[in-house]
């Protein structure tokens, strides 16, 4: 018997546990922030009400993020790199630039069901994040724009670039609105239905003439 082996893998197998317990607390906290920044603002929220909002003390906050301000950036970074994966892996993954595009709507109007919250920080609090980091979530931004005007112009070849995304960005607006409009908890039905009819707005203005 490989004592040596066995022994290595139980401290692999703990501190795999560990990680995985830090990174459940930290977004605990994030879902926290989330939620009570987007009642009351980022600067109507103490570090001591987000960890009992997430269910630690205050100063564990610190184990995990410098102060606020770090948190309101992981929040703003976090999501705006999510969206700019999951953007790119609907267009790579998709077959044609119209399922593209569809697929993109789909991608948005989901996490604008799913991420209420952040999308009200974000409208309020942008500006509260430290330079660096605001300039980060706006190329980010840019970026993911640029997806979604990349896959239009491949559905509708030769139109003005400027143009595709000022429709790109009117069609967040319209997407992203939702939030300000959606409060609490809505059933599966209700859902159901403003997914379809946020689904078939965009498309239509997407493709107005």
């Amino acid at each position: 018997m490989d004592v040596a082996k066995d022994e290595t893998a139980s401290e692999a197998g703990r501190t795999t546990g560990r990680s995985q317990a830090k990174a459940s607390r930290r977004a605990a906290m994030l879902d926290a922030a989330a939620s009570l920044f987007a009642e009351r603002g980022y600067n109507g929220v103490s570090i001591e009400e987000l960890g009992a909002a997430a269910g630690v003390t205050g100063p564990a906050v610190y184990r995990h993020f410098s102060g606020k301000p770090a948190v309101l950036s992981a929040l703003l970074i976090g999501v705006s790199e999510d969206l700019l994966e999951g953007g790119k892996a609907v267009a790579a993954e998709s077959a044609t630039p119209e399922i593209a595009l569809r697929g993109l709507v789909e991608f948005q109007v989901d996490f604008a069901l799913r991420q209420a919250d952040v999308i009200r920080v974000q409208d309020r609090d942008l500006g509260s994040l430290p330079e660096s980091d605001e300039r980060r979530v706006r190329s980010l931004q840019r970026q993911y724009v640029e997806v979604w005007v990349d896959a239009l112009s491949a559905l509708h070849p030769g139109s003005d670039l400027p143009l595709l995304r000022h429709r790109a960005q009117g069609v967040f607006g319209l997407i992203n609105s939702t939030s300000h409009t959606v409060r609490g908890r809505i059933s599966a039905r209700e859902t159901a239905r403003l997914r379809t009819l946020l689904d078939r707005m965009a498309w239509a203005a997407l493709n107005a003439q």
